[in-house]
């Protein structure tokens, strides 16, 4: 693509994305106070995470049952108060372990 093609699309893009970012700030300029309203902003984060993720550990492997072994063994191991890395390699190890035994069976 060339240059002056590409620079109006560029453009219209940074534009785009600062306004959803400013357009909040302009809006509302106190602090929203309702309850329900920043529960409900609280848990965006994470929900956005989640739709992210769950997806891109199903289909990272060959197979949903190795990808679910890996997924389960990181629930647990978190759960246990590991840390990030310790999950992370419990997950790994269960996956390689599941795909170990897929190539057996």
């Amino acid at each position: 693509m060339e240059f002056t093609v590409f620079l109006p699309y560029l453009a219209v893009m940074a534009g785009v994305t600062y306004l959803i970012r400013v357009i909040p700030f302009v809006l509302i300029r106190k602090k929203i106070e309702n309850r329900f309203i920043n529960s409900f902003l609280y848990y965006i984060p994470y929900a956005v995470l989640s739709a992210m993720t769950f997806p891109a550990i199903m289909y990272a492997t060959g197979s949903f049952i190795s990808a679910g072994a890996g997924f389960a063994a990181a629930i647990i191991i978190a759960f246990r108060g590991k840390s990030l890395i310790i999950v992370a390699a419990g997950a790994c190890l269960a996956v390689l372990a599941a795909e170990a035994l897929l190539l057996l069976v």
